[in-house]
């Protein structure tokens, strides 16, 4: 397949993604990452200074060996295209989510750093140039994936440092994303979120995404235990399961969620990225979420 035409098909559902978002009635919407063969190697592949085993991948989703063994030089990583092409397609709030440093840095073996933290801060140096090209290519919201923290909860000193130098300057709002990992539709990691907290607080972030639809809602009241600056994104949709949830399941998890953090700091979506569900069970848990969030802004009149 020539490239020309792999772009084609990845326009084509990449088109169809926001489409179905659309009809699904979100109203924040990206474009679907079918173009992403994975959140690694998109990223490693485009990173000035990162060097690639190409022999070394077997499977699209796999991840190729990588290495840095001197100083990322700054420069566009070319993602600016997704803004624009979303801009083009929607009109509804175009959203483009990166890798952020501590999983990328989980990922490339360190040859030149002398730490890993010190690596992070490099490389959110060069990932902060390209967010801001993001935002000028139309970007209106932007998020920070970052699944590999609930893995190493002993980095997060220096891994919301990094947040910090990654969104400095960036004049849209910026969710960081904290999963378990949705690694061919299975966790990675077990835990609780209380190892973010109190640290997290020092983030100048707009937002947090956690899942709570696959696990228990205990961690909601980290909430009400700390004075939380930012919003809350509600994970209600359990993207590692294809068992649709109904609305009302949806709203009664909204509900709870709302006895801890006011309806205004309340952002709702799924756990994590739908790109193991097919994609008609994807486009249900969607338009579930919508329904379920619809129910209870009725009910608070809004």
């Amino acid at each position: 397949v020539s490239r020309r035409d792999l772009d084609e098909m990845h326009d084509a559902v990449r088109k169809a993604a926001i489409k179905d978002q659309e009809a699904a009635g979100v109203d924040v919407v990206s474009d679907g990452e079918a173009q992403r063969d994975n959140m690694i190697d998109y990223f490693t592949e485009r990173l000035p200074g990162v060097q690639l085993d190409q022999s070394s991948k077997r499977f699209y989703y796999d991840f190729y060996d990588s290495m840095v063994r001197s100083k990322l030089a700054t420069g566009s990583l070319g993602l600016a295209e997704e803004a624009r092409f979303l801009s083009r397609f929607t009109s509804a709030v175009p959203k483009v989510s990166i890798s952020g440093p501590h999983t990328l840095v989980k990922r490339i073996q360190n040859k030149f750093y002398p730490t890993e933290e010190a690596f992070a801060l490099d490389l959110a140096r060069v990932l902060n140039f390209e967010l801001k090209e993001l935002v000028k290519a139309g970007a209106q919201q932007l998020q920070i994936d970052e699944p590999y923290y609930s893995g190493f909860p002993e980095d997060m000193p220096w891994a919301l440092k990094a947040v910090n130098t990654l969104i400095d300057g960036v004049n849209v709002p910026v969710t960081l994303h904290i999963c378990y990992g949705n690694r061919y539709g299975k966790p990675s990691f077990e835990g609780r979120y209380r190892y973010l907290f109190p640290a997290i607080l020092d983030t100048k972030i707009s937002a947090v995404s956690l899942e709570f639809a696959r696990r228990g809602e205990e961690d909601l009241q980290l909430f009400k235990e700390y004075d939380v600056p930012f919003q809350l994104g509600l994970g209600v949709i359990d993207v590692k399961s294809q068992e649709v949830e109904s609305a009302a399941l949806v709203a009664d998890g909204i509900r709870r969620a709302l006895e801890v953090v006011p309806a205004e700091k309340l952002v709702i979506n799924p756990d994590c990225g739908c790109v193991r569900l097919p994609r008609e069970v994807a486009f249900n848990k969607l338009a579930a979420m919508v329904e379920g969030t619809r129910m209870v802004r009725k009910e608070l009149g809004k």
